[in-house]
């Protein structure tokens, strides 16, 4: 995921390794935990395999002694990123993986993006069931507390079913549009559409 990370981050713009450092921070930080001390030598071995390049800024853009180098992509580390974000399989569903797919989602092919987004919600709603059983079995025996703390786990679970079903809606609509299907719908539109849905009367419908 890294890898994805920092490609999809150089795809976008040229960046010198605390600007990169930033970004990742802010990208993956809200997944999972980003030691800064995994990035340099992902930076080494893209560096190795050619799927980024190193270039020095221009001399009156450097500050202080040292001048900042600038990283970003070549055309090789163009065709290995799409190939990651043309990866639908079951490791594009998961808790740490999912989020760095859907960053990206703007790069990614709509008939990618749909089967990673029907991938996770199976992927959720199996952990419903699980959740929902347990809880069933345990409820007796556990201490409010602990209830409460499950409850909340299954509501926020729920909560990202209901999103990732307003995604899904939006992305089919999107792909029967004549001309539409290459270009990510909007997600904060879809949350929107999908609340005006509900708020309406049928009769109004």
């Amino acid at each position: 995921m890294l890898e994805l990370a920092v490609l999809g981050s150089l795809h976008e713009t040229p960046l010198h390794g605390y600007e990169l450092r930033k970004r990742l921070n802010t990208l993956l930080g809200m997944f999972r935990a980003f030691s800064y001390g995994s990035l340099y030598p992902c930076l080494r071995g893209l560096l190795n395999e050619g799927l980024i390049a190193e270039e020095e800024p221009p001399e009156d853009t450097v500050l202080g002694r040292r001048s900042k180098i600038v990283y970003k992509i070549t055309a090789e580390g163009k065709e290995r990123l799409q190939e990651l974000l043309s990866q639908s399989g079951p490791s594009s569903w998961e808790d740490e993986s999912f989020g760095i797919h859907f960053a990206f989602f703007r790069h990614t092919e709509a008939e990618v993006r749909l089967r990673i987004l029907e991938g996770r919600r199976s992927r959720l709603e199996e952990r419903l069931d699980r959740v929902r059983e347990a809880l069933a079995r345990t409820r007796e025996r556990l201490d409010s507390y602990t209830l409460e703390l499950q409850r909340h786990g299954l509501e926020s679970v729920e909560r990202e079913v209901r999103w990732l079903n307003e995604l899904i809606d939006s992305e089919r609509r999107s792909r029967s549009a004549p001309g539409e299907g290459d270009h990510p719908p909007d997600p904060a539109q879809a949350v929107q559409e999908e609340t005006q849905r509900a708020d309406t009367p049928e009769a109004d419908r």
